[in-house]
């Protein structure tokens, strides 16, 4: 990876991103039923394109949005293993330097993810997220990327998919707890500086909680505090389901059930319905968001 140049650096500093923060690269999920959940996916339009070289660990992708599954059982008893009920673990970020991104984190409060690399593997540096998620940074991405070394491709199988309906990253709903929305606020603002958008400002067709926006503009965070009798999450802070971006709700919803997903019905509401959509869950809990996008990433 090159070095920026002076001019880069002074251009860098005009603008509030100082971590060159990308997007995102990929979303983990942990479960102990890997093909159960692989089979949501694919009806959801990703498919299975590598597998990682020494732990069961499947690298699903459509478009621009990769997604792991890992079932990984850790041979360290203080890890936790895999659960039948897939549960979103880690967020990468594309970042423009990895280490640089992580000791910033470090020095700003973060707390240290140890790693354990095996041979031909990676060192991704990592931070402490909502509940037990990790939060990775990944400066490859482009013509060398962490594909290359961990995972070996699945023969016969094209490794770039096109997306389905155009679909793309838009997000990631996080479940956190009573009184928590200014210090989860401060810790992605402080850590990434994310920055908090106006409350006339929503997306979808589930306007609750806060929305925070990514310094690079291409991905946003939906901060959800518990209901009474709703979601309670008391005690329970997650990463609770992804969000999809797409140019055309209905033409995306239309898509997928031609594919076999359900979706919670609305109102019937027609400017509802452009909003955006949101899917049945499946394996205890897994949903996905369609949120009207016009960027086309």
């Amino acid at each position: 990876m090159s070095h920026p140049t002076a001019h880069d650096r002074e251009a860098l500093n005009d603008v509030p991103n100082p971590l060159g923060l990308d997007g995102i690269e990929f979303i983990e999920y942990a479960t102990s039923r890997p093909q159960a959940l692989g089979q949501v996916l694919e009806m959801m339009g990703f498919r299975p394109v590598a597998r990682h070289r020494s732990r069961e660990v499947l690298l699903y992708r459509q478009g621009t949005m990769n997604v792991v599954i890992n079932a990984h059982v850790s041979a360290r008893p203080q890890h936790s293993q895999p659960t039948e009920t897939p549960v979103i673990t880690a967020v990468a970020l594309r970042v423009r330097d990895a280490a640089t991104a992580y000791q910033r984190a470090l020095d700003r409060g973060a707390w240290a993810v140890p790693t354990r690399v095996e041979v031909m593997e990676l060192n991704i540096p990592a931070i402490h997220g909502v509940g037990a998620s990790r939060i990775y940074f990944v400066d490859r991405y482009k013509e060398f990327s962490i594909w290359d070394v961990d995972f070996v491709p699945i023969p016969t199988v094209d490794r770039h998919p096109p997306a389905l309906a155009g679909l793309h990253w838009f997000g990631i709903v996080q479940y956190i707890g009573t009184d928590r929305l200014d210090d989860w606020t401060e810790f992605y603002r402080e850590l990434f500086d994310f920055h908090e958008l106006p409350d006339s400002q929503r997306f979808g067709i589930l306007p609750k909680g806060r929305i925070l926006q990514s310094p690079c503009n291409s991905f946003y965070l939906q901060l959800i505090e518990p209901e009474p009798g709703i979601v309670d999450v008391e005690g329970d802070e997650t990463l609770q389901r992804m969000g999809l971006g797409a140019l055309d709700v209905p033409t995306a919803v239309a898509a997928l059930r031609e594919r076999g997903v359900e979706f919670v019905q609305g109102n019937g509401d027609a400017a509802a319905a452009q909003r955006g959509a949101l899917t049945k869950s499946w394996l205890g809990g897994v949903m996905f968001e369609l949120v009207h996008d016009e960027r086309s990433l």
